[in-house]
């Protein structure tokens, strides 16, 4: 390889400006992800990014060293000016965080190996002994844990309110929430959301959140889990949150080969976080950012059809005499969750919940009996999914705690993929004859 494969200096690949408009007109998303953030011309030509497997850079020169490693430490705010070690920064990685930026109209982002190693830096990047953590709920259960379980462990505690709470009720939970947080001698750190809520489906007014934290002038982030809809159907940016965290293993990889996280927002919020995950590690791997980009091509097209597939199939399920009800976000029939909706959504997405008449028993027997959807976690994919969350994904969760948010034994999630609607309307039918 030649001399010119990698600029050491250049942290995003891309010396030339970046075309983000033509004769005036802004490119959308979708067009961008085909070269936004790489320069054929550092890679041999190369039309896409190779995958760099190093695990370090060489400087140019020992100043240029210097520079870079005062970023990573802190002495220099901006981070590293170029590329210096696989754990820190890499062309892959940086290109694919790029791209992230785009969709959400973020500053900036930063990629992970896991959609929870995105969410444990990031609280820990921000929570300090007896401070308080305020979220929604229902999160995922990984998320809900690691603030209960993991974060308890250092003094830090939580007061959480239900999806769809008013602005009044937000109101009370941030009073309370500061109440404890001067008992136990620390702050409010974060208000952490989940909107969509996982399994159900229920929505947070994140305009109601980001007045209310306004309103009580607390100096804390508005993050928010994006997994079920984003990027292409929510952008909660636009609504007042300040991070955006997703699960990128899911639409976003969407081909159920890969695990990765991302969080993105202002610099001033990141930074925090690359400093942390600079020492901890856990930066998402250069195969995997790599395969990342390549899924970003047909994100659009992907959810596209998943969404429009995930209606047609709710249209039939809304009807069957078996399914007692739908969290399905084209069927809302709660007007405080549809003016949620109206505001905040650009699609009803493809994952939803499908009560069914009666119990686990029931949930069980027509999982078994599906033949195109298959039995297993996750979502996003481009194959159909099917769950049951009370004995699976929030099996960790207090029964108790289930049964307040909704999680009931007779809830199975299903998300949605890009199959033939009618062949999945049929495998549906014949699960439902097995109830």
């Amino acid at each position: 390889m030649s001399d010119h494969d990698i600029d050491p200096t250049s942290p995003r690949m891309a010396p030339k400006p970046e075309v983000t408009k033509i004769a005036g007109r802004e490119l959308k998303p979708s067009t961008l992800m085909m070269g936004h953030g790489y320069d054929p011309v550092l890679s041999e030509g190369s039309l896409k990014p190779p995958i760099f497997l190093t695990s370090t850079f060489a400087f140019p020169s020992a100043a240029d060293g210097k520079r870079h490693f005062e970023g990573i430490t802190g002495k220099r705010p901006g981070g590293a000016d170029g590329l210096v070690y696989s754990r820190f920064n890499a062309p892959n990685q940086e290109i694919l965080e790029d791209r992230l930026s785009v969709w959400d109209g973020a500053e900036d982002a930063l990629s992970f190996s896991s959609g929870m190693t995105a969410i444990c830096v990031l609280m820990l990047a921000y929570a300090s002994q007896n401070d308080v953590i305020v979220h929604s709920g229902p999160l995922y259960a990984a998320s809900e844990g690691f603030v209960a379980k993991v974060l308890a462990k250092f003094g830090v505690t939580y007061v959480d309110f239900p999806a769809g709470a008013t602005r009044e009720e937000i109101d009370a939970v941030l009073e309370k929430a500061q109440a404890q947080a001067d008992e136990q001698g620390g702050k409010v750190c974060m208000v952490y959301l989940e909107s969509p809520g996982n399994p159900t489906n229920a929505l947070v007014d994140i305009e109601a959140v980001r007045a209310s934290v306004d309103a009580a002038q607390l100096d804390c982030p508005i993050a928010i889990d994006n997994t079920f809809l984003g990027p292409l159907w929510q952008r909660p940016l636009d609504q007042g949150a300040d991070i955006v965290v997703y699960s990128l293993t899911k639409y976003v990889g969407g081909h159920s080969d890969l695990v990765a996280g991302s969080i993105a927002g202002a610099k001033k919020w990141m930074d925090p976080v690359r400093m942390l995950r600079n020492t901890m590690g856990g930066i998402c791997d250069p195969n995997t950012a790599w395969m990342l980009m390549r899924s970003l091509e047909t994100v659009e097209l992907r959810m596209s059809r998943a969404g429009d597939n995930a209606a047609k199939v709710c249209d039939y399920l809304a009807k069957h005499p078996k399914v007692e009800g739908l969290g399905y976000l084209g069927m809302i029939k709660d007007a405080r969750q549809q003016d949620i909706y109206d505001r905040h959504c650009k699609g009803a997405g493809s994952t939803f919940s499908l009560l069914l008449k009666g119990g686990e028993a029931e949930c069980f027997r027509f999982l078994d009996a599906l033949k195109i959807a298959k039995l297993a976690v996750s979502l996003g994919g481009t194959e159909t999914l099917a769950s049951h969350p009370a004995s699976m994904t929030h099996l960790s969760v207090a029964e108790g705690r289930r049964a307040e948010l909704g999680i009931s034994d007779n809830l199975v999630r299903i998300s949605i993929g890009i199959e033939d609607a009618d062949d999945l309307i049929a495998d549906f039918e014949q699960a439902l004859e097995a109830v």
